[in-house]
């Protein structure tokens, strides 16, 4: 196989939109990815700028770091502004993000966290319940207040991906299937795969929650994790649900696409078979994802539910972690904080230019590897 200029491992939204930029600079890309368990083909669409109440709960010691990143989720949604416009429709809609409060507690957090993030940038406003009434009259009655964060948005990433795929197969990436399981560093960068082998003169790692085992023999010790998460869908209705939705203390997201159907997720647990096979779906996530929907959106509740999946989210410590690789710097790790989907474009595009030695419009140092080093 011919030398590529570089290689790309990992075809999620991140691996995609770093071939797509290296591509644009006049870069040969090969781009390798296992097509098994990536979170970009099974996630759910949101866009994400506030701080999420379950990434809070969950992982407090992390909810630090993606409170400092907040201004660079705000530059990732400008970037998916940039992405439509150039190769869309993604069926895009920013029109902000309610988290929604059931009792005073609730909404006195969420009125400490807008003050947060209105510190960093973020647009927010605490609604009262006749605010809400304007613009989002099918809450249940119980929701008392909410906090709009006019930054965040929804898309379909079905449309998406299929999209940015075609982009860059116009502008001659070469797309492979292969599950990359190790490489070595030398004159150049050599990988072997589970069907080929493969040499670059540079490497990008893309590859979400497997970069840490593909970098680990390289002096990075890179905490990535897999977590399984469930997901619905359910048929079309007429709900008129603009917004991304999500609580101030229990886990959900919910957004309606274009074509009427409602998407419910937001971090409840599937159960793992091994990282390399597809998460198997829990009955008890599926019930009480979609009762709690019901609960919040009462006139979704006789809707039929389509079809339930399960995908791989994944964790690091909040923080994005980009940049050359010390003691083997023809290797970039490309790997997003929290929200994954909505951060890769911009990390995809950060990394490519890295690669390419061109100046990026982003301060990438706070996301330094240094911090992983074994």
């Amino acid at each position: 196989m011919p030398k590529p200029e570089l290689l790309i491992v990992g075809g999620g939204i991140t691996g995609l939109c770093a071939a797509i930029s290296a591509a644009q600079q006049g870069a040969r890309v090969t781009l390798v990815d296992a097509a098994v368990n990536a979170g970009t083909t099974a996630n759910a669409g949101s866009l994400h700028v506030q701080l999420q109440s379950r990434f809070m709960r969950l992982y407090p010691e992390q909810a630090p770091n993606v409170e400092a990143s907040l201004p660079l989720y705000l530059r990732a949604v400008r970037e998916w502004d940039a992405l439509e416009a150039t190769h869309g429709p993604f069926e895009m809609v920013r029109k902000g993000g309610l988290m929604l409060a059931e009792d005073a507690e609730q909404l006195a957090f969420l009125e400490t966290k807008a003050r947060r993030e209105a510190d960093k940038g973020l647009d927010v406003e605490i609604l009262d319940r006749a605010a809400l009434e304007r613009i989002a009259p099918w809450l249940g009655p119980q929701i008392i207040g909410a906090e709009l964060c006019r930054d965040e948005g929804k898309l379909n990433p079905l449309a998406a991906n299929i999209r940015l795929q075609a982009v860059a197969r116009s502008l001659g990436v070469s797309l492979v299937r292969d599950r990359i399981t190790s490489l070595l560093i030398g004159s150049d960068v050599q990988l072997r795969g589970e069907t080929d082998s493969y040499r670059a003169d540079q490497v990008i790692i893309a590859a979400a929650w497997g970069a840490g085992d593909l970098v680990s023999g390289l002096g990075l010790a890179l905490p990535s994790r897999a977590e399984p998460l469930h997901m619905n869908i359910t048929e079309p209705a007429a709900a008129g649900i603009e917004h991304l939705i999500q609580h101030a203390e229990r886990s959900i997201t919910l957004k309606q696409l274009q074509s009427g159907q409602i998407v419910i997720g937001g971090g409840w647990p599937a159960q793992s078979r091994g990282n390399h096979a597809v998460p198997e779906v829990l009955a008890t996530s599926m019930l009480g994802n979609v009762a709690l929907a019901g609960r919040l959106v009462p006139g979704i509740t006789g809707l039929r539910v389509i079809r339930t999946w399960a995908g791989m989210n994944t964790t690091i410590d909040g923080k994005t972690a980009l940049g050359r690789l010390a003691g083997a710097e023809r290797v970039i790790v490309a790997v997003p904080g929290d929200a994954g989907y909505t951060l890769g474009p911009l990390v995809g595009r950060l990394a490519a230019e890295l690669a390419g030695d061109v100046p990026g419009d982003v301060d990438i140092a706070p996301f330094s590897l240094a911090r992983f080093a074994a």
